[in-house]
Formats: structure tokens, sequence, C-alpha cells
């Protein structure tokens, strides 16, 4: 790759060039035949953008606030597992990246540092955590209580994996954790996925077997309401039904995402998703979503169907494999770059100018069956 990537596909070639196979494979494959995987990028396109001429966009303020914080780009920085495979400084690269860009990471579970770690590099940052429950529930709460104690302003509870999707390049490669990583936020060889040897299958299908608890229903989700005061956002709501049932639990937040095709396939793209969830909820709780953002103009579109904010994912994974921090500060300037030129060339000065009217179904889309 050039010295000088110019878009988000020059990072992700860069990274497929240089990582190992099944560090590439496992951050990039999405599950069973790809389907989802390969929508989620696809069905922005099937959205045009209609702009507003004449508007005086001599100045344009990106700036948004989510879950009351104030960002400076409706543009945050989703939940990837173990990050220390992409670069040696992992997650404490991406919130230090985020912190500079002043928006917001939100950290993994299964992160390859530690929730104390990663608040210790970035003391300023907006850092939320995601969270999922686990069979062993005083384990679970003890996760909760160290993101309050550390500082972290929200937790983002994954509600669509009771078990983990079948990821074939994973199940081929014997997917495992480098011996010289694991999960910073357990001590046990089991819980921290630093096992040796976890068969033929993908490890972290043994592992999430094992360890996740498979029983979660609506009532847990006001058990972790009253363990915390933090603002609780669902991640993983693809259906108005559970987008309204979610409201009734006295969330704050949903995060319309299929995990980055990774657990289901043949589900909806989130971004044919959103305009179902945004109108269910019918303004109560904020919504956002992730999956396939590659572009600004992706953001813009998300937005107009009624996002908050975007969440990105695998893009800060390709930016880490090219330079760390400095390549994930680049990926966000991008984005951050194309976003402003998308928001000025449809005529908006600020987010708050962005609604329904600016995006429209493209006559050409393929209709679902």
């Amino acid at each position: 790759m050039s010295s000088n990537p110019v878009c988000i596909h020059d990072f992700e070639k860069h990274a497929k060039d240089i990582l190992p196979k099944a560090v590439y494979d496992y951050y990039s494959s999405g599950a069973d035949d790809q389907q989802t995987l390969r929508d989620n990028t696809a069905a922005f396109s099937r959205w045009q953008i209609c702009p507003r001429v004449l508007r005086d966009v001599s100045s344009v303020d990106l700036s948004a606030t989510i879950l009351g914080q104030r960002i400076s780009m409706p543009i945050c920085v989703s939940a990837t597992a173990m990050q220390r495979m992409a670069h040696p400084e992992g997650e404490v690269a991406t919130v230090k990246a985020c912190s500079s860009q002043g928006t917001g990471m939100m950290l993994s579970t299964w992160a390859t540092s530690s929730i104390e770690q990663v608040a210790g590099a970035a003391p300023g940052a907006l850092r939320w955590l995601q969270l999922y429950i686990y069979k062993d529930r005083m384990l679970t709460k003890s996760l909760v209580r160290r993101a309050e104690k550390a500082g972290y302003q929200g937790i983002f509870l994954t509600v669509d994996t009771p078990y983990l999707g079948k990821r074939l390049a994973d199940v081929r490669n014997k997917f495992k954790l480098p011996p010289h990583l694991r999960m910073a936020n357990f001590e046990s060889l089991d819980l921290a996925f630093s096992k040796k040897d976890y068969g033929e299958d993908s490890g972290l299908a043994v592992y999430t077997a094992n360890a996740i608890d498979p029983t979660i229903k609506w009532q847990d989700i006001d058990w972790l309401s009253q363990l915390t005061k933090l603002p609780i956002v669902l991640k993983g709501i693809l259906r108005a039904d559970d987008a309204r049932e979610a409201v009734k639990h006295g969330i704050v937040g949903i995060l319309v995402s299929n995990h980055g095709a990774r657990q289901l396939d043949c589900v909806p793209a989130t971004i044919d998703a959103l305009a179902e969830i945004t109108a269910a909820v019918e303004g109560k709780v904020e919504v956002f979503l992730d999956g396939g953002v590659r572009r600004g103009t992706d953001v813009l579109k998300a937005l107009a169907l009624g996002a908050k904010a975007v969440f990105v994912g695998r893009p800060i994974l390709w930016g880490l494999a090219y330079k760390g921090e400095e390549g994930v500060h680049k990926v966000l300037d991008i984005l951050k770059e194309e976003f402003k030129l998308a928001l000025a060339l449809a005529g908006c000065r600020n987010v708050n100018e962005v609604d329904k009217s600016l995006v429209k179904r493209s006559p050409w889309a393929t209709p679902r069956i």
C-alpha cells in the first residue's frame, strides 16, 4: 500500500497483506455464507442522497450529543475484541486516538487491554463498556463495578450472542489467541481465553458456550438496571417489537446491530433495519447504528434515517494494523472529513439539519424477497 491511504479500503488491503491469516480472517469474516456481511456494506448503495442547494455551507459543525455527552462528530468506535492481535498497543492505542479526535470508544469485554489500562491511557476520554452476561453473575457484576470505578460512562449490553455464530474461517483456522495474549479482564486461563487447546472447533465458539449465559431474557435487563446507575444501551436489536420492549425496560439507547454480520447470517443489513427501529421507539430512546459504515456518505444516510450516531468496528482494526494510534487517528480523520464534505454537499450546516428528506430508496435497489 502507498504510504498515504486515502480511504478505508486502503487500510483493509494493507491489513490483509500484513496480518497473520488467522487474525485477518477472525477480524474480517462473518457467519456462515456471509450474505449479511456483504449486504451490510452493499445496503448503503440502496439509499440515495437528495441534496439541498444554495444553503451557505461555508461553516459546517459536525458535533453531536449522545447519551448526554458532546462529541466532535457522530462517529464513534464500536467494540472489537482482542485488538492487540492487530497492534501491540491494541485498545490503548485506540482510546488515545479517540480522545484526540474528541469522540467515544466502546471497549469490548473481550479486550486484550483491561478496563483499567484503557481508562489510565486516556483518563479524559469518553468510554463505554460493552458487556456480555456471563453464567457467573458475580463475575458480570464485577465487570460493571470495575467500569463504574474506572469512569466509564455507559454499558452497551450485547443481546444477540447466547451462542457464538458459526464463522467458518475460524473453524478452519481453529482460531485462538496468540500465546502471548489473553483477554485482559479475566484472571483464570479459561476466562482469559488462553488455554492451549480448544479442540477442532473455533476456540472462541468453545469459550462462549462455556462462559456466556444463553438463558438471558428481558428480566435480566431489569437485573442489570438495578445493578448500576450507568446508562444502558442494548446492542443487537433488529426488530421493531424488540425495540418497543426494550423501551419498556428503561434502557436509554438501542444500537441497531447484527454484530458485524458475525452471528446469524441472512438477517437484514443494519441500515435497512434502522428506520423501522427509530419509528418504533418514537423518540423515547436514542438509536445508533453499526455495521458496514465505510464512507462519510454512509454516516449521513444513517443520520437521515434516524440514528444519533454511527459506530465503526473493522475500520479501526485496519487502522491499528497500519500504524497503531496514528492509524486509528487517520481512519477517524478520513471518515470525519468525508462526512463533513457529504454534510456540506447535502446542504446541511450541522447534524440537526439532517432529516429523512435527504434520502430515498434507490429505484434500482434490489427488493428483498
